[in-house]
């Protein structure tokens, strides 16, 4: 089987390390892909899809695809119970997941604090921090699939005893494995804008263990995330005003990258559109756009049945509401085709529009789906009337890797630096986009175009017109402000959640942080994660390189 494949020397890397078998081309990948989830049937018109490069699914997918046992999702979530057995049993359940190619997120808050009682002994609990760092170790210890190390999401509640210790706890280093998120509610909030003390509780008994000032626990949150990134903040609130199926009971946490809440033992598989293919002249295809839309979400929901689940667990909750998460990647491609700049009202009405089309979209095919297979089995008390076959179907993942299959931009996040290093499995990778050469000329003003943007990874003091610089504006130059509005944007029409980080520049301050914070959670967005540029040593992406070669 052919595509119309066109990978970069990356893609070729990244497939050649981690995602091919043994003798296997990257055609044959996509045909072990499609042909696994679609059958006879839709096997030629999935190969397409994925050839083409118009849509890729998540990592499991495309490497466990037609292989035995293969486990096909990527995200997870795992309950943590208030006893040695029940963490054990999880840790346990982590494992299998992590070794079957997938990441798991986990709210700790159900655990006894720092110093509780014990089997009658006070003061012997160890509290939430410690036995994630048992978690962080084993994970470690378990290579995703064979190929890749394991991811988690480690969620607090802000009510916890032990909160201001999980916030700090990633400051020095360590949990190298986990992402940490804070899980905020109303109460909270509403302590902020200057209520009374907010209370911390202890969830073995329900007990008020002590009160504290929220603006103080905002501070050191707003503090530790200017050091490493970290903690994000999740609003559980406003993550369960949206949840499609409440009868089910509330959601406290989500994948390692923020984009999916899950209930314990749910699983979700996701893919992206890569927009960037969708331009045709200038323009979005919208015919191509629905095409793909609808091809897409018979995949994910494709997947679904096919799929070797670790445990019995997981198989029943996800069978029960189906859930799927189709997003888009090469946003900011796309805008630059299109001639929008990022940092523009145009961007984001433009971004709205797009998801409103492909969250209407979805859900008309998902129905569709449902009236020919039957809806999710826990439609009964859920939002939907009808015959909806999932119980979500979109989700905004930052697509780390099929990104870089892809060769287009990530996720909706702006373009990080126009010329970086990434590092795959190790090997550096150099990269000037080629964006730089397909739409500026080679010299500016008696400079080299693409020296520059080599050694400075942005357009940013070459003698260009104003609307060039604002259409080539990067991560960093873009205000924080706009990166929350664009998630927000965004957020409106997607039913899981967004992953996005809001980049700052190296001298950001604390207080703009919190800020930030606060901005998002007035535009409604379901989570927020900042990331100060240089704040962590292992750093991915890096601005600029001495020595590149031109991606593609």
């Amino acid at each position: 089987m052919k595509g119309n494949m066109e990978l970069t020397p990356a893609a070729r890397l990244l497939l050649e390390r981690r995602y091919l078998l043994p003798g296997e081309s990257p055609e044959g990948l996509f045909w072990r892909a499609a042909s696994a989830v679609g059958g006879t049937e839709r096997s030629r018109e999935f190969f397409s899809l994925l050839s083409d490069l118009l849509f890729l699914p998540n990592s499991p997918t495309l490497m466990n695809a037609g292989t035995p046992g293969g486990q096909l999702s990527a995200c997870f979530v795992l309950p943590v119970e208030d006893s040695i057995e029940g963490i054990f049993r999880t840790l346990t359940h982590m494992a299998l997941i992590h070794q079957s190619g997938g990441g798991t997120g986990f709210s700790f808050s159900r655990l006894r604090p720092r110093g509780d009682i014990v089997n009658g002994v006070r003061g012997a609990a160890t509290g939430p921090v410690s036995f994630m760092r048992v978690f962080d170790a084993a994970t470690a210890a378990v290579r995703q699939g064979g190929r890749r190390r394991g991811a988690n999401m480690g969620v607090l509640a802000a009510s916890h005893p032990d909160i201001e210790e999980f916030v700090t706890c990633k400051r020095e280093g360590g949990l190298t494995n986990f992402n940490i998120s804070v899980g905020v509610d109303e109460q909270f909030l509403r302590s902020l804008e200057g209520g009374p003390d907010y209370d911390l509780v202890n969830p073995r008994d329900g007990s008020v263990w002590k009160s504290i000032n929220a603006r103080s626990l905002w501070r050191i949150i707003a503090e530790s995330a200017w050091i490493s990134g970290e903690p994000g903040v999740i609003f559980l609130d406003e993550i369960n005003r949206r949840n499609t199926t409440p009868h089910l009971g509330l959601i406290e946490a989500t994948n390692p990258c923020g984009e999916q809440p899950l209930y314990p033992y749910e699983s979700c598989n996701l893919g992206s559109i890569n927009l960037a293919r969708c331009i045709r002249k200038s323009e979005i295809d919208d015919d191509l756009l629905v095409r793909v839309v609808r091809c897409g979400v018979e995949f994910l929901d494709s997947v679904i049945d096919v799929n070797h689940f670790p445990l019995p667990q997981i198989r029943e909750k996800t069978l029960a509401t189906r859930k799927i998460g189709l997003g888009v990647m090469g946003f900011a491609e796309a805008l630059i085709r299109l001639g929008i700049p990022y940092e523009s009202e145009e961007a984001l009405r433009f971004a709205e529009n797009l998801m409103e089309k492909v969250q209407t979209t979805a859900r008309e095919r998902s129905e569709e789906l449902g009236m020919e297979k039957g809806p999710f089995p826990a439609i009964e008390g859920s939002v939907f009337h009808g015959d909806m076959r999932n119980a979500t179907v979109t989700t905004i993942a930052p697509t780390g890797s099929i990104h870089l299959i892809a060769g287009t931009t990530s996720g909706i996040e702006p373009v990080f630096s126009f010329a970086y290093e990434r590092t795959i499995d190790g090997q550096p990778v150099r990269i000037v986009s080629s964006l730089i050469t397909e739409f500026l000329p080679s010299t500016a003003g008696g400079k080299d175009v693409v020296e520059h943007v080599r050694r400075h990874g942005t357009v940013a003091g070459l003698p260009l017109d104003d609307p060039t610089l604002d259409l080539f504006k990067t991560a960093l130059e873009i205000t924080p402000e706009h990166h929350v509005r664009m998630q927000a944007a965004f957020q409106k029409y997607v039913d899981n959640a967004v992953s996005k980080t809001v980049n700052l520049p190296e001298r950001a301050t604390v207080g703009e942080i919190s800020q930030i914070y606060s901005l998002a959670h007035e535009l409604r967005c379901k989570g927020i994660t900042v990331y100060r540029y240089r704040s962590r040593p292992d750093q991915v992406l890096s601005l600029g390189c001495d020595v590149c070669q031109i991606d593609g």
